[in-house]
C-alpha cells in the first residue's frame, strides 16, 4: 500500500515533493510547514488552471481560487478547503499575529497536512482520471528538525542556519506577545523573559547565513534593528535591509519601502522610492506591501487605488487590511459603500486576532442585536483577547458592563469592578469621565443587592466587588 507522501507525489511530482517538506518540518520547523502548505496550493491552483485551459489575471491566491470556483472548476467545498489552506499559510507567515503559542502552531501545522491530503483525495479523480488509490498516513516524525541542527552546526549550512534562526525567531516572538499578555508589576521585580534568549540564539544563526543567503541578511538586518542580542545598531540593520531588497528579497522590498513611506534612523522619507519597493514586493503577494500601498495611496487621497491595493492585501489575509478594507467599504470610499461586506470583512478581521476588529465586532454584538454573527459567547471572548493582549481601555469598559448588567447570560459583580479597576489605571481623560459614573453606579448596585440577599456565597462576591471599589483613604 502506498504511504501519503507516495500518494501524493503519484497525483504530482512537484507537489509531492512539497507536501514531504511540509509534512517533515511540522514537529520541529512548523512556521516552515505552513508556508510550504501555502507553496503547494499556490501550485494547486495552476495546476487546475492549465488542466482546464484557465488563464489567471492576477498572480493572487485569493483571486486564483475565486476564478477557479466561477468558472466551475471547483466545486464549494473544495474552494472553501482551499481558502482554508490559504489560511494556513497566512499564519505560518506570522503567527504571532495570532496569538499562537508554540503547541498551538504545531496543532495547526499538523491539521493543515491533514486538511492537504484530504484535498488530494478529492480531487485524485478529477487531476487524474482515476480512481482514488488506496494510502496509509505515516505518522510525523522529528527527523527534519534533528538534521536542520545537523547541517547548521557541523557543515555550517547557510539555509539550515537560516531555518534555524527561523524557527528560534518565530518562538521568540510567541514567547514574548505571552510575556507581554500576561505581563503584571510584581512589587517592582523585573522578571526574566524567556523570549530574550530565543532571540539572541536567532541573531546568532542569521548572522552566521547572511553572508550567504539574501533572506538570512534581511533577518539579521531585522534583528540589528530590533537589538535581537542586546544592543540595537540600527544604522547597520538598515543598509542589511537595503543590500537584501536590492537582492530581490520580498519581505526586505517591503520593510524598505515601508522605511522609505516613514523615515527611518538612516533612511530619509522619499515617496518615489517607498512607491518602487512596495509595487515590487506587492507583485510578489507580500501583503503588508499591498496594505503599505494602499496606506501610501490613501494618504494621497487617491482612494481608488487605495481600495484596490487594501483589498488585494485583505483577499491574501493579512488582517489589518481586512480591517481598514471594513472601514473603507462602510464609508464607501474608492469603492460603493456595502455595510454587508464590511460586516463580513470585520468579523474576517476580528477571527484572525485583528484587535480593533474584535472590539468592533464584540461591540456590534452586544448593542445591535441584528448584528451579523451575533453571539454573545464569541463577544466576551473577543472582549477578554482584545483586554489580554492590547490592554484596551474601551474592551474593559465594555465586558465591565456587560457583566455587570447580566447580558453575557450571568451577573459578576467582582469581574466587573476588577475591569473597572484596570480600566480607570489606564484611562486617558475622555475615558476616565465615562468610567467614574459606571463606578458610582456600580457600587450602588452591589450596596443594594447585600441589603437584599442572604445568601452567603452573593455576599462574600459582593463584599469583594466592595472592597475592589474602595476608594483609597487620604
Amino acid at each position: 500500500m502506498l504511504t501519503d507522501i507516495e500518494f501524493v507525489c503519484q497525483f504530482s511530482t512537484d507537489l509531492g515533493e512539497d507536501y514531504r517538506i511540509a509534512k517533515s518540518y511540522v514537529r520541529d520547523v512548523p512556521t516552515q510547514a505552513l508556508l510550504h502548505i501555502r507553496s503547494f496550493t499556490h501550485k494547486l491552483t495552476d495546476a487546475l488552471a492549465q488542466a482546464n485551459g484557465v488563464v489567471f489575471d492576477s498572480p493572487n491566491l485569493y483571486d486564483r481560487i475565486e476564478a477557479l470556483n466561477a468558472q466551475r472548476i471547483i466545486n464549494v467545498r473544495t474552494t472553501r478547503a482551499l481558502h482554508r489552506l490559504r489560511g494556513d499559510g497566512n499564519r505560518g507567515a506570522h503567527p504571532e499575529k495570532y496569538h499562537l503559542t508554540a503547541d498551538a502552531l504545531q496543532t495547526l501545522a499538523e491539521r493543515a497536512i491533514e486538511r492537504l491530503l484530504k484535498l488530494v483525495d478529492d480531487l485524485y479523480p478529477l487531476m487524474q482520471g482515476a480512481d482514488t488509490p488506496s494510502y496509509m498516513f505515516e505518522p510525523f516524525d522529528s527527523f527534519a528538525g534533528r538534521d536542520l541542527c545537523y547541517r547548521a552546526v557541523m557543515e555550517h549550512d547557510a539555509q539550515a542556519q537560516y531555518l534555524v534562526g527561523m524557527s528560534l525567531k518565530t518562538r521568540a516572538l510567541m514567547q514574548r506577545e505571552q510575556e507581554q499578555a500576561l505581563a503584571e508589576k510584581q512589587d517592582g521585580v523585573q522578571s526574566v523573559n524567556r523570549s530574550d534568549e530565543s532571540f539572541r540564539q536567532a541573531a546568532h544563526w542569521f548572522e552566521q547565513a547572511a553572508e550567504h543567503l539574501p533572506d538570512a541578511l534581511y533577518e539579521h538586518g531585522v534583528s540589528l534593528i530590533h537589538g535581537y542580542s542586546g544592543e540595537a545598531d540600527v544604522t547597520a540593520g538598515e543598509t542589511h535591509i537595503i543590500s537584501a531588497a536590492k537582492a530581490g528579497v520580498a519581505n526586505a522590498m517591503a520593510l524598505l519601502g515601508y522605511f522609505y513611506l516613514v523615515g527611518g534612523a538612516y533612511i530619509e522619507v522619499n515617496q518615489v522610492e517607498a512607491l518602487h519597493y512596495l509595487q515590487a514586493a506587492a507583485r510578489l503577494e507580500q501583503s503588508e506591501a499591498m496594505a503599505n500601498l494602499g496606506v501610501l495611496y490613501y494618504q494621497q487621497a487617491d482612494y481608488g487605488q487605495a481600495y484596490h491595493y487594501i483589498s488585494s492585501a485583505a483577499q491574501a489575509g493579512f488582517p489589518h487590511a481586512q480591517y481598514h478594507l471594513a472601514l473603507m467599504l462602510a464609508r464607501g470610499e474608492g469603492c460603493q459603500a456595502d455595510a454587508l461586506a464590511s460586516e463580513q470583512w470585520m468579523a474576517e478581521a476580528a477571527e484572525q486576532g485583528q484587535l480593533d476588529a474584535m472590539l468592533n465586532r464584540a461591540q456590534q454584538m452586544l448593542n445591535n442585536e441584528n448584528a451579523l454573527g451575533n453571539d454573545f459567547s464569541v463577544a466576551e471572548r473577543y472582549l477578554r483577547e482584545v483586554v489580554k493582549y492590547g490592554h484596551s481601555v474601551p474592551a474593559m469598559i465594555e465586558l465591565s458592563i456587560a457583566l455587570a448588567d447580566g447580558i453575557l447570560g450571568r451577573i459578576d459583580v467582582v469581574g466587573s469592578a476588577t475591569l473597572l479597576k484596570m480600566a480607570r489605571e489606564r484611562a486617558d481623560e475622555r475615558e476616565a469621565a465615562v468610567i467614574t459614573p459606571l463606578w458610582r453606579s456600580l457600587a450602588e448596585q452591589v450596596e443594594k443587592v447585600l441589603q437584599m440577599t442572604d445568601a452567603s456565597d452573593e455576599r462574600l462576591a459582593l463584599h469583594k466587588a466592595q472592597e475592589i471599589l474602595a476608594e483609597p483613604k487620604c
